[in-house]
């Protein structure tokens, strides 16, 4: 039992050099990296989708969703400053609570970053494929669909994926530099879509302005009301923490971290508020609940056609933004794992000359890329969104307990008023998990069951002692 709540400490210095990854960004990096993660399918679709659940008051579902994650990120940038190591909540949980927490945090992270970089790169085969047949140029059935959805691999999809591995192989600071232009192309989409749909609020289209509710409930075949828009746009929000899994890839984490997360959470929820009333101030939600391009059904339908092209276009071109930031973490979180012995250690090498894990990247390019060539994700995606909650969890809860195990040692960024800000992100969290699908809820059982047996498993074959850090 003892082994199982071990803790391992932190000691960066005295890791081997083929194990420490270079430290090359700063917070100018860190924010659009941030961004590009937060600002992807999430605005593009779920506005939508979130109208359909909540009406106008779907603007609520968005300011409730962002509060929850506001809270959690406070708590990230206050242990991501004590314990500025890659890894995010798996790390933290490993050094504050143990390695059998670090290992269920650690499982539910592998979900929500190979399902989001999957279910994206989907998403993004589809915006491809149809741009390219607009330009009469027709693939085959066969290649842009896996087996379950009546092709035999979804070739687009592990085409973006295998583009945006290759150029987080070349080096950290040269991809993001390349994610610093698209999430520009990303963001100047979004705000002309505000200028040009602002003006047409009418306030007719915000009656009745909480159609379904505030609580959520069935309601024609569906759980409906404020707090069920809430669970689901959850996954327009999150991203902040793929930042946290640069920490030691960035030159000053005590300052640079905190101004990463916090800024690319503010800059998400101001740019999403916008969105989300222009939206359902434009046009009445139910002409585009069920749209798969919202925004741009709105633009047409106001008469803004070329403007429509020109935000789907954007979007082609900026959602990789999104597969590279949780590609990076992901392959981070791997990394750390590796490196920890919970994982194969041949597996923790890091480039001399790029200063990148190459082996890893390059195996969790393969293993998302196998999910989104085969598998059509649709509603398993919210599977994403329970991994997440995992996590915020128990970050908030790893930075109550350091302040109680700890209350002396010196923080360079401390969460303001942290027992209300904490056990807010906590209830908030467990809250939005139990608005999830019941569904959901179970498959996300059954996934970490399934990782407690992968656990014990290695274990058992492990013969060295995890490496000290």
């Amino acid at each position: 039992m003892t082994s199982l709540l071990r803790r391992k400490s932190i000691a960066l210095d005295a890791l081997p050099a083929h194990y420490r990854l270079k430290a090359s960004l700063d917070w100018r990096h860190l924010i659009p990296l941030g961004v590009g993660a937060i600002v992807g399918t999430g605005i593009y679709t779920l506005i939508g989708v979130g109208a359909g659940l909540a009406g106008p008051a779907v603007i609520l579902s968005f300011l409730i969703a962002g509060a929850v994650c506001a809270c959690a990120a406070l708590a990230y940038a206050e242990v991501a400053t004590m314990i500025p190591a890659s890894g995010s909540a798996y790390t933290y949980s490993y050094v504050v609570l143990g390695e059998i927490v670090a290992w269920a945090v650690g499982w539910s992270l592998i979900l929500e970053y190979s399902l989001v970089v999957s279910a994206v790169a989907v998403g993004w085969s589809g915006y491809a494929t149809g741009f390219l047949g607009a330009l009469g140029v027709q693939l085959p059935a066969a290649l842009i669909g896996g087996p379950l959805a009546g092709g035999a691999v979804n070739l687009p999809a592990i085409a973006i994926i295998a583009v945006v591995a290759g150029l987080l192989m070349l080096g950290v600071r040269e991809s993001a530099a390349v994610n610093s232009t698209l999430v520009a192309v990303k963001l100047a989409a979004l705000a002309a879509f505000v200028a040009v749909a602002a003006p047409h609020l009418r306030p007719v289209n915000l009656e009745p302005f909480m159609p379904y509710g505030l609580v959520s409930h069935d309601a024609s075949g569906a759980r409906r009301g404020v707090m069920a828009a809430a669970a689901i746009i959850f996954f327009a929000f999150y991203g902040f923490d793929a930042i946290s899994t640069a920490a030691e890839e960035t030159k000053r984490p005590a300052r640079d971290l905190p101004i990463g997360i916090l800024g690319s959470m503010v800059a998400c929820a101001v740019i999403y508020i916008a969105v989300a009333a222009a939206a359902v101030g434009a046009a009445p939600f139910a002409q585009f609940a069920n749209s798969a391009e919202p925004l741009a059904l709105i633009l047409r339908r106001t008469g803004h056609a070329t403007l429509a092209v020109a935000v789907g276009a954007a979007a082609v071109i900026a959602l990789p933004t999104v597969i590279l930031a949780f590609l990076f973490g992901q392959s981070r979180i791997f990394f750390v794992m590796a490196r920890d012995g919970l994982l194969p250690a041949a597996l923790a090498k890091v480039n001399p000359r790029t200063g990148a894990p190459l082996r890893m990247t390059a195996a969790t390019a393969v293993v998302v890329a196998a999910l989104a060539g085969l598998f059509p994700l649709g509603d398993i995606a919210a599977l994403a969104n329970a991994g997440t909650l995992v996590a915020f969890i128990a970050v908030s809860a790893c930075m109550l307990t350091l302040r109680i195990r700890e209350p002396m040692r010196p923080r360079v960024y401390r969460t303001p008023i942290a027992w209300v800000v904490g056990p807010f992100a906590i209830l908030g969290c467990l809250y939005l998990f139990a608005n999830l699908q019941p569904k959901t809820q179970i498959f996300f059982a059954a996934w970490n069951a399934a990782g407690l047996v992968a656990y014990f498993a290695w274990r058992a074959l492990r013969r060295t002692a995890p490496v000290a850090m």
